[in-house]
């Protein structure tokens, strides 16, 4: 098959024929008809994940058809539309038994723990655990948008920020994951708050439903947060992952809000000095929010539905495979608008 490959941290990629891989007794191989490329690729890419072996094939939002099946596997068939979330489970750990697959123990992750997705073809381990059927109606690229990006949204917003109705969100970073927590959050009737340093991606975001949008190169985020808010929001979210941007949705915060960690902390940011004074006096709550798990997508799908949510709203452009190789190196410096995904192999 054709697949993305580097053997070397930050080093080159290239598009090269490579063994195809296997369906061993409980897993599937997946013909890949989406994938999306996303900042966590690049994390990979420059060595900022410690689970790479290389060389090594990234990518880990997508979707599919099945080609392949191991013996042991019992929910799925040859041809069935599938998707996964970007950690699956082992189903042997205590968090796995419990439900909370996002979180396991021993996690298989394509693109990082194993071979991932920019291939034409690849393998998902624990296939009645970790894969998810699409709904008829939702294309493979809407499907490979919920990738990280919404599925870490969703759950960032609604399980893990129990936001409510009428409440006030802030989401720093208008990416994937911020566009979707926007569209989340709109859909669950709060008012929205959204801030970047791009006046493109600040229009999108206002496009998309926030209330509100700040360009913080032009204005002190928090500031305005607090003035608009009337004292800051109950709740704000990091989806981009930098010590100033996590400060600034804590201090964005009202008496016993809550501050959402979703964008990944890595190199000087991984670990921030946070003001656990400001914490303390205002009880506030620190959460983090590390992707889905497969069982609670159905009750996601029906909230897409039920609120025509436009997953195609955050798809900003479609490449094939072989564009990934220079699109990838640049996607910290040069993010997209929204969601590139690669749909042509």
């Amino acid at each position: 098959m054709k697949a993305v490959i580097y053997k070397e941290f930050n080093g080159p990629l290239a598009v090269k024929e490579v063994k195809d891989p296997c369906a061993s007794k409980n897993g599937v191989v997946i013909q890949v008809k989406a994938t999306g490329l996303c900042l966590s690729d690049w994390h990979g890419y420059v060595g900022h994940d410690p689970d790479i072996l290389l060389p090594h094939v990234p990518g880990h939002e997508f979707a599919g058809l099945i080609v392949s099946i191991g013996s042991g596997v019992t929910k799925w068939k040859v041809g069935d539309r599938v998707t996964v979330p970007f950690v699956g489970g082992c189903g042997k750990c205590n968090y796995c038994k419990t439900g909370n697959q996002q979180v396991c123990d021993d996690q298989f992750q394509p693109g990082f723990t194993a071979w991932g997705s920019f291939a034409e073809y690849v393998f998902i381990a624990n296939a009645d655990l970790n894969l998810v059927g699409l709904p008829k109606a939702m294309l493979f690229e809407e499907a490979a948008a919920l990738g990280c990006r919404f599925i870490t949204a969703y759950r960032g917003v609604r399980q893990q920020g129990n936001l409510m109705e009428n409440q006030s969100i802030g989401i720093y970073g208008c990416g994937g994951v911020g566009l979707s927590a926007i569209l989340i959050a709109k859909a669950m009737g709060a008012k929205v708050i959204a801030i970047d340093i791009n006046d493109n991606k600040c229009a999108l975001a206002k496009s998309l439903g926030a209330d509100y949008v700040i360009n913080a190169k032009k204005a002190n985020p928090v500031r305005e947060i607090i003035e608009y808010s009337d004292g800051g929001v109950d709740i704000s979210l990091d989806a981009l992952g930098s010590t100033q941007t996590c400060l600034d949705s804590i201090h964005s915060l009202k008496k016993r809000g809550k501050h959402i960690q979703i964008g990944l902390m890595s190199g000087v940011d991984a670990s921030p000095s946070l003001p656990m004074n400001t914490v303390i006096a205002k009880e506030l709550e620190i959460l983090g929010s590390h992707g889905m798990q497969a069982h609670a997508y159905n009750e996601m799908f029906q909230f897409i539905e039920k609120n025509n949510i436009d997953l195609s709203a955050l798809i900003s452009d479609t490449i094939n495979l072989n564009e990934i190789p220079t699109r990838l190196p640049n996607l910290f410096s040069n993010p997209s608008l929204g969601i590139t995904i690669a749909n042509s192999f």
